[in-house]
């Protein structure tokens, strides 16, 4: 698989291919994604509620990012790594959403900014477009303004349902930024209504996390999460493709048991 380019993605929406994009925060899971051959890296702000154990989604900061993008890039050779500013630069502005824009560019290596809230920001667009570094503008329910609104992270997937009015507000939305140079849209919460006239009004591709579906250009989707890896897999059985955090309890038990019967353990010298 050769290096992915945004230009290769206009035409994979153009051909009616779709789009895979995965959510990572480290550099084996990203690499894992990179093998799978995803044309998107992700790295969401979300990571310090759902990694590092936030309480909010507020509380992650430019310079948290900037580490866990440099992870994640270290891992991906071929897909585009994007990387979500936190809560700050692009409220500040659009002169303060350039300078941490450039350094996500010239710290962490990344090839586009997400930007969530982006409907109501779109001269920080247009100021990213200029200065050469590529948007995917995400609108429609996004995880910040879904928390400014109350609506539990966990929630939002559900919140799809949108009258006429809403409904083009949002296709309107999606055609400003558009127009304001975003290179790819990322449609939280779609919906199956709103979704496929999004789709089809803008030439850029649609792509999607929760709320989404088949009817947009692609799909973005947390690794954690598709994999079954929180700690909350233990206690019910996840929804995704895998129970890995059923998988790794049972591993460190079994190597806890070794440890107390006085066994060398697995994957070190000595072990018979």
């Amino acid at each position: 698989m050769s290096k992915v380019t945004i230009p290769q993605l206009h035409e994979m929406k153009r051909n009616g291919q779709k789009i895979f994009g995965v959510v990572a925060w480290d550099t084996h899971m990203a690499a894992i994604a990179d093998r799978v051959g995803a044309e998107i890296v992700s790295v969401g702000d979300t990571v310090g509620k759902n990694m590092w154990g936030h309480d909010t989604m507020f509380e992650i900061t430019m310079d948290e990012m900037i580490v866990v993008t440099k992870a994640v890039r270290r891992g991906v050779k071929n897909a585009l790594v994007s990387a979500d500013f936190p809560y700050g630069p692009l409220q500040e502005g659009p002169d303060e959403a350039v300078r941490a824009a450039i350094r996500f560019v010239k710290e962490a290596g990344v090839d586009l900014i997400k930007l969530d809230g982006a409907a109501d920001y779109p001269e920080a667009v247009t100021a990213l477009t200029r200065a050469g570094i590529p948007v995917w503008a995400q609108f429609g329910l996004t995880p910040q303004t879904a928390l400014a609104l109350g609506i539990p992270y966990e929630n939002q997937a559900g919140a799809t349902e949108m009258d006429e009015a809403t409904v083009n507000r949002l296709v309107d939305e999606a055609k400003m930024l558009e127009k304001a140079g975003a290179a790819l849209l990322d449609f939280t919460n779609s919906g199956p209504v709103a979704g496929p006239k999004a789709v089809e009004a803008v030439k850029v591709p649609v792509i999607g996390g929760f709320g989404g579906g088949p009817w947009l250009d692609g799909r973005v989707r947390l690794a954690q999460a598709a994999v079954g890896y929180n700690v909350a897999a233990l206690d019910k059985e996840p929804t995704g493709y895998a129970n890995v955090a059923r998988v790794i309890h049972d591993a460190l038990n079994e190597c806890a048991g070794d440890v107390r019967a006085a066994r060398q353990i697995k994957g070190q010298p000595g072990r018979n």
